[in-house]
């Protein structure tokens, strides 16, 4: 007998994130919702039958079984600006048991750009749904995801990685609340109401004590409800340069393929502060030029050190403890699922031999063979205790073909007795 299925060492990662790359050279490889659909699309085509990919300010990451890593990384460059050679260069490739679990770690936050960080995690959780939807995420990468939820919740009960807050949005927050004086004086205006931009309007509420906010977004309706749920005001797109000129700090949280906000825009305007956590660059870079501008990105956001981040540090080892624990678990999950034809194949063929002519005959010849019903049901806990005692050695010993031969002379001597 001869049995396959995938096995996780076809299963790879590939990546590049902030520790090599900076803001310019991630946004190249940065993938939008309908480039993701573009790439699934292209991944059905090549054959690829599981893949998933996270693409936020600080990493992109395609996950998925292949026959190598260089499959996946040429499926993402041809949606995406980057080139193959590029990505070559930056990229981290990991395969089988270490993708599981690089997996792990970003979703519990020790692989992110401030320690602790857990807003990867609804990231993680969309890019899979959005497979899932195109037929792209399997049993294996399914089970994965859910996985790294587990993992990340437990962390985040049984620790206190996450203690602080300090997510990308906080450290802007924290930024301003460090740089700038008298912050109740000063207008500010946030572009972008999506998941960063909402979490970054409430830390400026809650903790710089203002309200002396303006929300700009594409879509108005989402800007009035954020605006009208944190007592902030909000303004129609078409307003946004007379804001850019009166404001005194301005945050920039969009997902545009281009800068919105242009050096002209902010010339002889008075002096500001701006924040871009946008990935690509939403600000034009020679804005940091004049004289009256100060642009921060989120790269040197993720440099800020405080008390909180050490705090962090001491609670890693927990953390991998409890990684550990769930990557045992997954591994041992996924080599029982490698199990399991065989598994079904033994129990058929020992139903088989239970209702075969000879067997019947030997066992009334050996033992009190029960007829009916109670018979059949005994016959059914026999049976699957054979199957157990196969798997669980199986389990333990990485071995098959014996255990065939052995359950069936296992079988055949518990019904002799």
């Amino acid at each position: 007998m001869h049995f396959q299925t995938p096995h996780n060492t076809n299963f790879f990662i590939a990546g590049i994130n902030y520790k090599k790359t900076d803001a310019a050279v991630r946004g190249q490889f940065a993938v939008n919702n309908e480039q993701y659909i573009s790439l699934l699309q292209h991944a059905a085509g090549a054959g690829i039958r599981e893949l998933f990919v996270v693409s936020t300010c600080n990493r992109t990451e395609i996950y998925g079984y292949a026959q190598d890593a260089l499959q996946l990384i040429r499926l993402l460059c041809t949606v995406t600006e980057g080139t193959e050679d590029t990505f070559l260069r930056l990229a981290y490739i990991k395969k089988g048991k270490e993708a599981v679990k690089h997996l792990l770690n970003v979703g519990a936050g020790l692989d992110s750009q401030i320690l602790g960080d857990y807003e990867i995690v609804g990231q993680i959780k969309q890019a899979a749904r959005i497979s899932k939807e195109h037929g792209m995420l399997g049993a294996f990468t399914e089970r994965l995801v859910n996985c790294m939820l587990q993992c990340s919740k437990a962390i985040k009960n049984q620790t206190a990685l996450s203690g602080g807050t300090v997510s990308v949005s906080f450290a802007a927050v924290q930024y301003i609340k460090t740089k700038v004086q008298d912050i109740a004086d000063k207008k500010i205006l946030l572009i972008g109401v999506g998941k960063i931009g909402r979490n970054t309007c409430k830390n400026l509420v809650d903790y710089l004590q203002t309200t002396n906010i303006t929300l700009i977004n594409r879509t108005e309706e989402k800007a009035a409800d954020l605006a009208d749920k944190l007592g902030v005001q909000y303004a129609q797109l078409q307003d946004m340069p007379q804001l850019i000129a009166s404001s005194h700090i301005i945050l920039v949280a969009t997902n545009a393929a281009e800068p919105i906000i242009w050096r002209t825009c902010l010339e002889n305007s008075g002096d500001k502060l701006i924040i871009d956590l946008s990935i690509p660059y939403n600000v034009e870079a020679a804005a940091m030029h004049l004289p009256n501008v100060k642009l921060v990105n989120v790269d040197e956001l993720s440099k800020l050190k405080d008390e909180t981040l050490q705090k962090r540090k001491a609670e890693v080892p927990k953390a991998k403890a409890i990684i550990a624990a769930h990557l045992e678990e997954f591994l041992e999950w996924h080599e029982m699922r490698r199990h399991v034809p065989v598994l079904k194949a033994v129990k058929v063929k020992l139903k088989e031999i239970y209702t075969h002519p000879l067997y019947i005959q030997f066992s009334r010849t050996h033992s009190t063979r029960t007829a009916g019903h109670n018979g059949h049901a005994e016959t059914e806990k026999r049976i699957q205790r054979v199957i157990n005692g196969m798997a669980s050695k199986m389990r333990s010993q990485n071995t098959r073909g014996c255990h065939y031969i052995e359950a069936i002379n296992e079988f055949i001597a518990t019904g002799a007795n």
